[in-house]
Formats: structure tokens, sequence, C-alpha cells
């Protein structure tokens, strides 16, 4: 497996972690002071495309890593839930860490 499809992984983890703590504070925003309405409308849009991009690089990587069907839902679900993404991103690269192949070819000078 190329290293650039747990980078893949990894920022859209990232990503859609920090969109989903924004969007919860919109919401309190929205709905415990009765502002940003416009703002929660704008953030939850970008979050939802964002976790589908983040879908699609985790199933990628969860295919790729040959994990049961179990584990890649529990990852896949992680992008829901505050601050999961950021504790099941580092034990994801500690598990995929190993699985990496970075056989680059060497280019000899003549």
């Amino acid at each position: 497996m190329k290293r650039s499809v747990l980078t893949r992984y990894r920022v859209m983890a990232y990503v859609t972690a920090v969109m989903l703590l924004v969007l919860c504070a919109c919401m309190v925003a929205k709905y415990g002071f009765d502002t940003g309405e416009g703002l929660t409308l704008v953030v939850s849009q970008v979050h939802g495309v964002l976790y589908i991009i983040y879908l699609i690089f985790a199933f990628d990587l969860g295919s790729k890593a040959k994990w049961p069907f179990g584990k890649l839902l529990w990852i896949l679900v992680s992008g829901t839930i505050p601050t999961a993404a950021f504790f099941v991103e580092r034990k994801v690269v500690r598990e995929v860490e190993p699985l990496l192949s970075d056989a680059s070819p060497v280019i000899a000078k003549a």
C-alpha cells in the first residue's frame, strides 16, 4: 500500500473532525443564543461534503488494509462523533504504518 493512501485519510480525518467541532459551535450559537443561522447552514453543508470525501478515503484505506467490516464501520462512523476522529486517526496510523511499502524506485546516475 502506498503512503499517499494513508496521508489522504489522515488529512481528511483532521479536516472532518475540525469542521465537526466548528459545526457543533455553530449549533450551540444557533439554538442556544438564537444567532448565526446562515453560518450554521453553510458550515453544515461544507461539513457534509467533506464527510463524504472522508468516507471515500477511509473506505479506500480500509479496503487496501483488508479490515473487517466492523472495524471499517467504526472508522467511517468516527467522522460523525465530535473529537472521535482525532483518536481513531492515531490508532489507524499505528496499525497501518507497518503495511506501507516505501519501495520507491532508485534512479542511478550513469
